[in-house]
C-alpha cells in the first residue's frame, strides 16, 4: 500500500504577488502570497463589519474596497477573489 504523501501547497498560490495601489490601500503594498492576501482581506472585512448580516456570502464594500471591486457596492465572496486577482501582479 502506497504511503500517502503530505499535500504540497500549490506553488502558484505561494508565489508572492504585488498589490496595485487600489488594493494596497486595503492590504498594504508589500508582496505577499495569494493565501495571505485573502486572509488580510478578510481581516479588513471583519474589522470594518463589511460582511452582510443576512447574506453571509455578500461583502458590502466601503470606499477602499469599492475601488478594488470596480465601483460595485456589493459583491459575493466568490466574485471578490476574481476581482482582486485583477489588482495583483
Amino acid at each position: 500500500m502506497a504511503k500517502k504523501s503530505a499535500r504540497k501547497p500549490n506553488a502558484a498560490f505561494m508565489k508572492p504577488v504585488t498589490p496595485d495601489a487600489k488594493l494596497a490601500a486595503v492590504v498594504g503594498s508589500t508582496p505577499l502570497p495569494r493565501t495571505e492576501l485573502t486572509k488580510k482581506l478578510w481581516v479588513y472585512i471583519k474589522k470594518n463589519g463589511l460582511q452582510d448580516k443576512k447574506i453571509r456570502t455578500q461583502i458590502n464594500a466601503d470606499d477602499a474596497l469599492k475601488a478594488v471591486f470596480g465601483g460595485k457596492s456589493k459583491v459575493s465572496m466568490f466574485e471578490m477573489t476574481k476581482l482582486v486577482s485583477g489588482h495583483v501582479s
